[in-house]
């Protein structure tokens, strides 16, 4: 009777170690290069830079620099001559062109001290071939120009721009103001009290024309105008402290207040459960509002007042006053005619209409 082929135990065991030892083996030889020093496409290729020059690795930086610059003038496309008999590179015109831009590869890398560093490195270092090609071409593609310095001088026009582009906004600004007669009166009588207005119109040897003391007039009604009101929000007096640059260098300080003041809050009010001041009770309020600092200082007295009043930096009462002013905003839209029309257009003709009709 024949007895069936039973595997041994220790076949299956063996053939799960190949299975387990066989990717890192294909890894590795699809990893594998040769270990040669010289690279096409590295440096000078296949070539040997310091051969090339004809120089030995611890020629000096004029030693280079003599062997360029004599085999530049030999194989300079447009000054080279073969000479009869003329073996090696360079024999025809095409091939001068290929050996100039050789010795120029070859110049370039060793006059650089990184570079020829790097170079000899990876000649005693074959065996190394990701690291070569990462320094070499790490190396190559770095900007020109210091990194820093770009930002630097970018950051520095941003920061000029946002400081002419907000002093425009102010001059704007008060010459808006200069014509509205409430300020423009008050600014005005505060002249005549100073006596401004009189000087600017004073006659003597330099008589001035109308039109000079129009204008001399106006700027004082203005200089007024900037020194008794106080702007706030996006038309206020730019200040230097708010410049990109500036915040940028005091940006660590801001941090470390802001940390300082956050383990305040928690130690106080959480930890230890003080009541809130006026100040913190605002705060509450202006992020319950979403609001920037800038824009909650915009805000009248008034309604600073009435916030506190109501208590609304307790969240069920400023739930209550926020669904007041939607109400509120809804009953002011529902009697305003331009939203009316709006409505009616919107449900008779709509966006996505076209019409021809003139009104």
């Amino acid at each position: 009777m024949a007895i069936p082929f039973a595997p041994r135990r220790g076949a299956g065991a063996a053939n799960r170690r190949w299975f387990v030892l066989l990717p890192p083996l294909l890894l590795a030889l699809l990893l594998a290069r040769p270990a040669a020093a010289l690279v096409e496409g590295l440096y000078c290729g296949k070539r040997d830079c310091y051969e090339v020059l004809g120089v030995s690795r611890t020629a000096s930086k004029a030693e280079i620099a003599r062997a360029y610059r004599q085999l530049a003038r030999r194989y300079h496309p447009d000054r080279y001559r073969p000479e009869p008999g003329e073996e090696g590179p360079g024999r025809t015109p095409q091939s001068a062109e290929e050996a100039f831009l050789l010795v120029a590869t070859a110049y370039e890398t060793l006059k650089d001290e990184e570079a020829r560093r790097d170079y000899d490195y990876m000649l005693e270092h074959p065996e190394e071939y990701y690291s070569h090609y990462y320094h070499y071409y790490s190396r190559r593609l770095a900007p020109k120009v210091d990194v820093r310095a770009v930002i630097l001088v970018s950051v520095c026009a941003v920061s000029a721009f946002q400081f002419f582009s907000w002093w425009n906004s102010y001059d704007k600004t008060i010459s808006y103001l200069a014509t509205v007669p409430k300020y423009r009166i008050q600014a005005m009588e505060i002249a005549k009290q100073q006596g401004l207005l009189r000087k600017a119109r004073e006659k003597g040897r330099n008589r001035k024309s109308k039109e000079e003391v129009r204008d001399e007039e106006e700027n004082i009604i203005k200089n007024i105008i900037k020194s008794k009101i106080d702007i706030k929000g996006g038309y206020q007096k730019p200040q230097i402290r708010d410049l990109l640059l500036f915040q940028i260098l005091l940006a660590p300080f801001h941090l470390c207040s802001y940390i300082v003041w956050y383990c305040r809050w928690i130690y106080n009010f959480n930890i230890k459960g003080k009541e809130y001041g006026e100040e913190e009770r605002l705060y509450i309020i202006r992020k319950s509002m979403k609001m920037s600092k800038s824009q909650f200082d915009s805000l009248e007295d008034h309604q600073k007042e009435t916030f506190l009043k109501r208590e609304l930096w307790i969240k069920e009462n400023y739930e209550v006053y926020k669904q007041e002013q939607e109400e509120e905003l809804k009953k002011r839209l529902a009697n305003d005619p331009r939203w009316k029309r709006y409505r009616r257009w919107m449900k008779n003709e709509g966006p996505g209409r076209l019409t021809f009709v003139d009104d």
